[in-house]
């Protein structure tokens, strides 16, 4: 943390991402709440267009997913601006997706990463308990995207590895421990847990 910086105090956008069913809600609301800040679930930005095309089965186009990344950047950019920490939870599956969510950080300059206020983690999990765990939830009526869709999430998902992007296996470590490693890993840049 920079000393008397007044930027050192903004808020940080922590953006819990991968493919459906791999845990990123779960976390990003377990994360809002050890926080005590705003928790911004992406599927809830989604035009109800979006949610009937997925619910068919029929994968998003980047044209599709252009407003709904632009209205969840501004969702955020508004937490920012008020100087408080947001967790969310979004798919984020490419760069480029990510770097619209990016711009929520006012001075972010693309391809500088490690000042951004928008920081990245990212869950992965194999391929059969992912499938299984959309399987149960759009079998149940809990979610939209059917199993169907994860092999078009698995193809887009890419990381470049200087993005800083942090990364669990949600197969193997608990949530609750993915929110302490992450309160951890960005203690030093949250406005919440910054000492009074």
């Amino acid at each position: 943390m920079a000393g008397s910086d007044p930027l050192a105090y903004q808020g940080l956008a922590i953006v819990v991402m991968g493919v459906s069913g791999c845990g990123k809600s779960t976390v990003a609301a377990m994360l809002a709440e050890a926080l005590g800040c705003s928790f911004i679930e992406a599927d809830d930005y989604h035009s109800q267009a979006n949610k009937a095309k997925m619910s068919e089965g029929i994968p998003l186009s980047d044209a599709d997913r252009a407003p709904w990344l632009e209205s969840l950047r501004d969702a955020i950019r508004e937490q920012l601006d008020g100087g408080e920490d947001v967790a969310v939870s979004c798919s984020a599956l490419q760069l480029r997706y990510r770097d619209v969510l990016r711009a929520a950080d006012r001075g972010y300059d693309p391809g500088e990463y490690a000042t951004c206020r928008v920081r990245f983690v990212c869950l992965r999990a194999s391929t059969e308990v992912i499938a299984e765990r959309m399987l149960r939830r759009s079998t149940e009526g809990k979610h939209f995207m059917p199993a169907s869709l994860l092999r078009s999430q698995l193809d887009l998902l890419q990381i470049d590895a200087t993005e800083g992007v942090t990364e669990f296996d949600a197969t193997t470590v608990r949530p609750g421990d993915i929110v302490r490693d992450t309160v951890a890993l960005f203690r030093e840049e949250l406005a919440s847990t910054v000492p009074s």
